[in-house]
């Protein structure tokens, strides 16, 4: 039987991805809206153009009733040379890495594929829907190309189009 061994293999996954929430946060209000500033924006294209690799960022911002508010990202501490065009290892938390303010995660998927956090049609999580699920941040999120897919804890996918920013990819 695969599915057993394929289910293994995400949840192991979400284990390793899933070390980068570190702390209890306080449990808001489920989010229905995450706002990007123009500054965390043009961080995300910027790291998006510039890396092949996936990248891993922690949101830092606020959570405003329903609102997920943020401010900019941080980098998280990362394993480097384990980061591949598919995968992103975390050392530890954002908070371990000294980043206060944390609501969320973000990572990159460069080609621009597989941004969902269930697999289509199905709900069966993907691996980054498994690592949502170990934390315990408001939301998470994926750069997928001028797009941003993300998640809050009613589980829910939602996609926020990075308006007026150019991204030129040379890949």
């Amino acid at each position: 039987m695969r599915l057993p061994l394929v289910l293994a293999c995400v949840l192991g996954f979400g284990l390793a991805v899933g070390l980068v929430a570190g702390k209890q946060h306080p449990k808001p209000a489920v989010a229905k809206t995450l706002v990007l500033s123009k500054q965390a924006q043009r961080y995300l294209v910027l790291q998006y153009r510039e890396f092949s690799t996936e990248f891993m960022g922690c949101m830092i911002g606020e959570v405003r009733g329903s609102t997920v508010v943020v401010e900019r990202i941080a980098p998280a501490d990362v394993d480097s040379a384990a980061s591949r065009a598919t995968r992103v290892v975390p050392k530890g938390s954002c908070e371990d890495a000294g980043w206060t303010g944390v609501v969320g995660i973000i990572h990159s998927h460069p080609g621009g594929e597989r941004c969902f956090y269930y697999f289509p049609t199905t709900i069966v999580p993907s691996s980054d829907g498994a690592s949502f699920a170990m934390n315990d941040y408001p939301v998470d999120a994926i750069m997928c190309g001028t797009k941003v897919v993300w998640i809050a804890r009613d589980a829910k996918e939602h996609e926020l189009e990075l308006k007026g920013l150019h991204l030129f990819v040379s890949r």
